[in-house]
C-alpha cells in the first residue's frame, strides 16, 4: 500500500526572501560612506512610480526609517527597502551604485525590464 504525501500548505522563502533583490557591494559602500556623513545609519528607498520616457521610473530616497510593510535587503551592514506595490517590478533586481562619465548614481539592474531609457531611470515591461 502506497501513501501520497500532499506538499505543506506553506512554503520556506528563500535567503532573500523569494523576491531575488539583491544590494551590490557599491551600494552597499556608498550607503556606508553617506551614513558617516550623516553621522547616523541611512537606508535607501527603492521605488517604482508610473511616468517617466519608458513607462516607469525609479525613485531613491535616502531615510531614516523604513515602513512596516517594506521589504529589507541588507548587504554588508547597510540596507535598502521596497514597498510591496513596487516588489513585482524588481523582483530578480540588483541595486548597485555607479560612478562613471554619466554620474555617480544608484541604479537598478533589472532582468524584467524590456527596455530602458539612456540614462537608466526610466523602464517598461
Amino acid at each position: 500500500m502506497s501513501t501520497v504525501q500532499s506538499a505543506p500548505a506553506f512554503q520556506v522563502s528563500a535567503p532573500t526572501g523569494g523576491h531575488g533583490l539583491t544590494l551590490s557591494e557599491s551600494a552597499a559602500r556608498r550607503l556606508a560612506k553617506l551614513g558617516e556623513a550623516e553621522g547616523r545609519p541611512v537606508l535607501l528607498r527603492v521605488a517604482v512610480d508610473g511616468g517617466g520616457c519608458s513607462g516607469f521610473q525609479y525613485r531613491f530616497e535616502l531615510i531614516e526609517a523604513g515602513d512596516a510593510d517594506d521589504i529589507r535587503i541588507e548587504a554588508d551592514g547597510q540596507a535598502a527597502v521596497v514597498d510591496s506595490i513596487s516588489l513585482p517590478f524588481l523582483k530578480g533586481s540588483e541595486i548597485a551604485f555607479v560612478d562613471d562619465l554619466a554620474g555617480a548614481q544608484f541604479v537598478v539592474r533589472n532582468p524584467n525590464a524590456a527596455s530602458s531609457c539612456g540614462c537608466g531611470v526610466s523602464f517598461s515591461i
